[in-house]
């Protein structure tokens, strides 16, 4: 593509003649092709479901596709092919004023769709992401103003012409800008390549989800890494300078932040050991709930009543934690019962174990058990033993459960629930005269 540089009032020209009406039609052409393009090739698993819901964070953060198929990243740049195309094909037959203007326009926003939905992808709950897509379509669409009316190599000159010393060598604003700017460009690509390993690991059903989520964080750290070293290479600054950087990192970590590198370090060993999984049910510091996410920093506990735990990663090594899944996700739980004295329990047990056992979510195996375990005030105690193996649903369900299911026994059987009885000695009449 030319410089706009003293052109800026041909094109304008160029505009009002016949042929700007053909190019426009051959511009909606391309624009339409590149929407049924997107329409073919979006996958199924992209569509929203009946309720209107995105059903995953595939819809959510697709960078080719997005959320309705034309607003991904494939959009603009199929449009954009197309239009460079078309361009470069009627360029020889009649004089190209639209697609001067329209290539710009479809680079910027192909520029701002890749930019915005990487960042969704990498940080699909970030705040910050929305101010930084603001920020981004700005910059890029008013570079783009810039460069079609031929401001921005006058702009870039004067840029260059700003220049200081730093450490003896000369430094100007647009060496800085564009040393910025590839930085940025470099760091979109390792997020791009780590979004892209992450959703096929976190796919990958042959390994455990904490397996998983482990290789993703540690392939995201690694690629982000690499990412800096070549954007900081990018931006013109040496890498030997970062020795002193890393020895001033390493006073910063060892002064103030050593909890927050040792709950990373913590995070990284829960997932490797795989003492904590992701659906674990747990028991915390006093809170209890089953692990909905293990992050590199913090591990999310999610109790039955919809309230979120935050655990800092170092508590859950330093601290006791009840693990309720660990070594066997089987749980067992108890309830009282009593019957009056005089019930004949060796008749009784069996048909208590059967209607315990009849429950949904009361395990088979290992069967229910009936223990006499108090001779109470009132009554003879019962004790019932019953297994469940989803825990993460909750015990008050299925105690309560349990509970009817007895006294429905119990009712049927003509057993009685003795209730508390006390005995009142009245005495009356004085003392012998």
């Amino acid at each position: 593509m030319s410089s706009p540089i003293d052109t800026f009032p041909e094109l304008l020209t160029a505009l009002t003649r016949p042929t700007a009406l053909l190019e426009l039609g051959l511009l909606l052409a391309c624009l339409g092709l590149a929407w049924a393009v997107c329409a073919m090739l979006r996958p199924k698993d992209a569509l929203p479901d009946p309720d209107g819901v995105a059903p995953a964070r595939h819809s959510q953060g697709g960078i080719w596709f997005g959320q309705r198929g034309f607003d991904g990243a494939l959009f603009p740049i199929l449009a954009l092919a197309l239009a460079l195309l078309a361009r470069v094909l009627m360029r020889d037959h009649i004089p190209v004023a639209v697609f001067r203007l329209a290539v710009p326009v479809l680079l910027s926003l192909a520029l701002i769709r890749v930019s915005v939905r990487v960042l969704h992808a990498a940080f699909p709950t970030s705040a910050l992401v929305r101010a930084l897509e603001r920020t981004l379509s700005w910059g890029v669409w008013i570079a783009t103003v810039l460069w079609t009316t031929g401001l921005l190599p006058v702009l870039l000159a004067e840029m260059h012409a700003i220049s200081w010393k730093i450490g003896g060598a000369p430094v100007s604003l647009r060496s800085l800008v564009e040393g910025a700017l590839s930085a940025g460009a470099v760091l979109l690509v390792m997020l791009w390549l780590s979004s892209i390993i992450e959703q096929r690991l976190l796919r990958a059903d042959s390994m455990h989800l904490s397996v998983r989520k482990m290789a993703a964080n540690a392939t995201r750290a690694l690629l982000l890494l690499v990412g800096l070293l070549v954007a900081l290479s990018a931006a013109g600054i040496p890498l030997g300078a970062l020795g002193v950087m890393g020895g001033a990192v390493g006073v910063g970590i060892g002064l103030g932040l050593q909890r927050l590198a040792a709950n990373y370090v913590s995070g990284f060993v829960i997932l490797a050991e795989r003492s904590l999984r992701i659906g674990d049910t747990v028991r915390v510091d006093g809170f209890e709930g089953r692990i909905s996410d293990i992050t590199t920093r913090y591990t999310l506990i999610r109790a039955l009543n919809g309230r979120e735990s935050i655990v800092p990663n170092e508590m859950l090594i330093t601290q006791r934690v009840e693990n309720f899944s660990y070594a066997d996700p089987n749980a067992s739980i108890t309830t009282v019962v009593q019957v009056a004295y005089g019930t004949d329990l060796a008749a009784l047990t069996p048909k208590l174990q059967a209607a315990v056992a009849a429950v949904p979510r009361v395990l088979p195996t290992p069967v229910p058990a009936v223990q006499l375990s108090s001779f109470a005030a009132d009554g003879l105690e019962l004790t019932l033993v019953f297994w469940i193996a989803d825990l993460e649903n909750g015990q008050g369900n299925v105690r309560s459960d349990v509970n009817l299911a007895v006294l429905r026994l119990l009712t049927a059987e003509g057993v009685e629930i003795p209730f508390p009885q006390r005995v009142v000695v009245h005495r009356t009449g004085g003392a012998a005269g």
